[in-house]
């Protein structure tokens, strides 16, 4: 992938001039000149934003890295990651009806959160509420034929995961998910490392055996 390709991939809201966003048809003007994206990608680098991912150096090439995850990838990866980390709530669920949805709306994602060998799920009984009480606004946003607040919620909590992991073990790929999407706030992560990293290396070697 070229800067190029991977400068196309970012969302709009992280490129900025003098604190003022770019506008649309100046950032695409930029995006296609070789000195434009030296200045966007500089920008990114100066904003502390894509440090890992953009900083030149010989053990690393951020081609490889976004080839590796695409934004479709990581996507299915975060809502696997954002529906494990309300196991909690989910697991604790039991009326017919919100069982019946979670299996509709969650496909075989739902069996994950049930199995205790990918992560115990052991919460504070504060936190386990907080996380219901999210569900529940979710399933009211969306009414009961609209599933996209309720995956909407797992990709976002999904992504927080995904980035508190990398921002220790692969901070490259942390800075990439963030700029795959908006600015987002920082939530509270639940997930321990090793259930993270099992389902990265899971997302990974299924892309490869496909």
């Amino acid at each position: 992938m070229t800067l190029q390709a991977l400068l196309a991939e970012v969302d709009p809201g992280w490129f900025a001039a003098d604190g003022e966003p770019i506008p649309d048809a100046l950032l695409s003007r930029a995006r296609r000149s070789p000195l434009g994206r030296r200045l966007l990608a500089r920008g990114l680098l100066e904003q502390g934003t894509a440090g890992a991912l953009l900083a030149p150096r010989l053990d690393h090439d951020p081609a490889t890295l976004v080839t590796r995850w695409p934004k479709a990838r990581i996507g299915r990866l975060a809502r696997d990651l954002g529906v494990l980390a309300y196991a909690p709530a989910i697991r604790a669920e039991i009326r017919r009806d919100p069982v019946r949805r979670f299996k509709r709306a969650l496909g075989n994602s739902y069996l994950l959160a049930l199995d205790p060998t990918v992560w115990d799920a052991r919460v504070p009984a504060e936190t386990a509420r907080r996380m219901t009480q999210g569900l529940e606004q979710a399933w009211q946003a969306g009414g009961p034929d609209d599933d996209a607040p309720l995956h909407a919620l797992f990709a976002a909590q999904g992504r927080a995961e995904l980035r508190a992991w990398a921002a220790q073990r692969d901070p490259a790929l942390g800075e990439w998910t963030a700029l795959l999407h908006p600015r987002e706030p920082d939530l509270p992560t639940y997930l321990p490392e090793k259930p993270v990293l099992l389902l990265c290396t899971h997302h990974e070697t299924r892309a490869r055996n496909a």
